[in-house]
């Protein structure tokens, strides 16, 4: 049920209602993209192999809201967003950004050390490549190791 001030004009009401049934329906995507562990798996196994299993997060989950942003960390608070927009993906390009993303937690920035620590992950360039190819990630920038 929706309630609106009385008098409203028809075309404005219909303006609201469809802008609140896309925010449900952007909800329930959110909530039906997320229900599988695969990050959380995914994170648990790379944490393992390339980080000792020394990382800690507090949550691990795919967005809706990044439009530019493949993923963002947020190492303050333990957090990492991965863009929905990489579902349709290959799953080494999923895994790159997660990798890309769980670096963050130990580098906040693109330094060398954290590109070096990236390209741990055998499938960066690949991933980088076809990221590039799609206009989803800059090429390298001379010099600073990289700019994404």
């Amino acid at each position: 049920m929706v309630y609106l001030p009385l008098g409203m004009h028809r075309e404005e009401e219909r303006k609201i209602i469809e802008k609140m049934e896309q925010k449900i329906e952007k909800r329930r995507f959110k909530r039906q993209i997320n229900e599988d562990d695969y990050l959380r798996k995914r994170f648990e196994e790379f944490n393992k192999k390339y980080f000792q299993g020394k990382l800690k997060i507090s949550s691990i989950e795919f967005v809706t809201n990044q439009e530019r942003e493949r993923g963002s960390c947020t190492p303050a608070n333990g957090t990492i967003r991965i863009s929905h927009k990489l579902l349709n993906m290959p799953k080494l390009v999923l895994d790159y950004v997660i990798v890309h993303e769980m670096t963050h937690l130990v580098y906040p920035d693109h330094s060398r050390a954290f590109w070096a620590k990236v390209g741990e992950y055998k499938y960066t360039e690949r991933s980088r490549g076809f990221l590039i190819a799609k206009g989803m990630e800059e090429e390298e920038l001379e010099g600073n190791g990289g700019d994404t």
